[in-house]
């Protein structure tokens, strides 16, 4: 068989595995009930090897610094994570308000419309209720997203069109534009001395940063970017941490909201961030899903 056909073959087989894990598995969630779609996943799951390289990956990654009491129940929970956060994308593009009243259960309030905050959450659980919830509550935050172009999305069509797809769901959700901060954060500096709202998630490796704190997350040296914390203590606006996750059994989602208040230290305010990771992973460790970033994340003692 030729090179080319090879290539070929490999790149149908990397198609057909997107489209079955980002389309056709979890837009089941938009054509049934909830309880009843969170129940039929997890049978398809038990079934179907859908979503296991990666939590495979992320499993050897988890056990290399923390313990592991069952691993299968560990590979099954982060691939229901998977499934779930994917079906968020389908659910938020055909489900109305009512929905997230029923089925998302809330503690903690946002910051007051029209007030100026930051808004940080971290790559755990599904998220895409949040945004809606933040959205609903009268704020307009503008969210920092990855970029939908590069090398992960070279000869993949259905992963590149999910990826755009999912930034309008995200832009959809909130109701305004997300930020491009990739030059600079100028526009998030704007944002916020127009009285607005900066979201993003927090938990992103630091080794492309221009300025990074160390700090100690499962009692493990990790390091993260310093610049949004910065930004936060030179422009004095409150930080608030949010939460989206769901209840492993039912399947029913949770959001959590923690203000922290203004800061004036960058370190403290890194600090009192991060603990919330750290209550996090500790409850719940595979939601997490930067665990496949891990070596760019922590730092060798």
């Amino acid at each position: 068989m030729g090179l080319h056909i090879r290539r070929r073959l490999r790149r149908l087989r990397t198609e057909c595995k997107d489209a079955i894990e980002l389309v056709a598995l979890p837009a089941l969630a938009a054509a049934l009930p909830w309880p009843l779609a969170y129940r039929v996943a997890r049978r398809i799951l038990a079934w179907v090897p859908a979503y296991r390289g990666a939590a495979v990956q992320a499993l050897a990654e988890y056990k290399a610094r923390c313990a592991v009491v069952d691993e299968q129940a560990w590979l099954m929970h982060r691939r229901l994570v998977t499934w779930t956060d994917h079906a968020d994308h389908y659910l938020a593009r055909t489900q109305r308000d009512g929905w997230m009243d029923k089925h998302l259960d809330v503690q903690g309030e946002w910051p007051l419309a029209g007030k100026a905050a930051l808004l940080l959450t971290f790559h755990w659980g599904a998220g895409m209720w949040g945004l809606r919830h933040a959205a609903r509550a009268g704020l307009l935050p503008r969210a920092l997203v990855a970029s939908t172009e590069g090398a992960p999305f070279l000869g993949r069509a259905v992963l590149g069109w999910y990826a755009r797809a999912r930034t309008a769901t995200v832009k959809a959700a909130l109701g305004c534009e997300p930020l491009d901060v990739s030059g600079s954060l100028r526009p998030a500096i704007k944002a916020l001395r127009a009285s607005g709202q900066v979201l993003a998630a927090i938990d992103v490796p630091a080794d492309q940063a221009a300025s990074a704190e160390s700090i100690a997350l499962l009692g493990l040296p990790a390091a993260v970017p310093r610049a949004l914390h910065r930004l936060a203590v030179d422009q004095k606006v409150p930080v608030y941490v949010y939460l989206t996750g769901f209840d492993a059994a039912t399947g029913q989602r949770t959001l959590r909201i923690v203000s922290l208040g203004v800061h004036d230290d960058v370190t403290t305010l890194i600090n009192a961030v991060f603990a919330h990771l750290e209550q996090a992973l500790r409850e719940d460790p595979a939601a997490w899903h930067f665990w496949t970033e891990a070596p760019r994340f922590f730092r060798r003692a």
